[in-house]
């Protein structure tokens, strides 16, 4: 019986009892290997408009629109936030970081990226979940055996 241990999480028996799930068990030990891995700067929001659509938000305060670069990589959005020029001012107090940044938030194969934009300091990039027609949901019609029969003399 195999069973797979990510960390703290053992699955189990459920492995045997699934076909085509273990990709999202790879997931699972990427994303574990992620979290455990990130920086907090700078801090953002995902945020869940409804089931199809998202919005991750950074804050990006300090930085213009050309110091900002975003990139799809396979299933990996990459932020980054690139200071050109230092400030010349003298700070007595400096609390807003501008230092340089690489946010990675990885997606799912369904999720496609609908554009970004910059208000205010905060980073917003849109997300929607589009799934294809082949993969929703659908009903598989039962027949009896002696009807099948009836069916195919007929």
């Amino acid at each position: 019986m195999t069973h797979l241990n990510l960390g703290r999480i053992n699955f189990g028996p459920l492995v045997p009892s699934t076909v085509g799930f273990d990709r999202y068990f790879d997931a699972f030990e990427t994303l574990e290997k992620a979290v455990t891995h990130t920086s907090n700067y700078p801090p953002h929001n995902i945020v869940k408009n409804n089931d199809n659509n998202y919005i991750v938000e950074l804050a990006v305060a300090g930085f213009k629109e050309d110091e900002i670069e975003i990139e799809l990589v396979k299933n990996e959005l990459v932020i980054r936030g690139n200071k050109t020029a230092e400030d010349a001012r003298s700070f007595l107090h400096r609390g807003i970081a501008t230092r340089s940044f690489k946010k990675i938030v990885h997606l799912v194969d369904t999720i496609k990226v609908k554009g970004a934009h910059l208000d205010n300091g905060i980073l917003s990039v849109e997300l929607e979940n589009v799934i294809p027609k082949d993969d929703l949901p659908k009903r598989i019609p039962i027949t009896t055996v002696g009807k099948k029969k009836e069916l195919l003399q007929e």
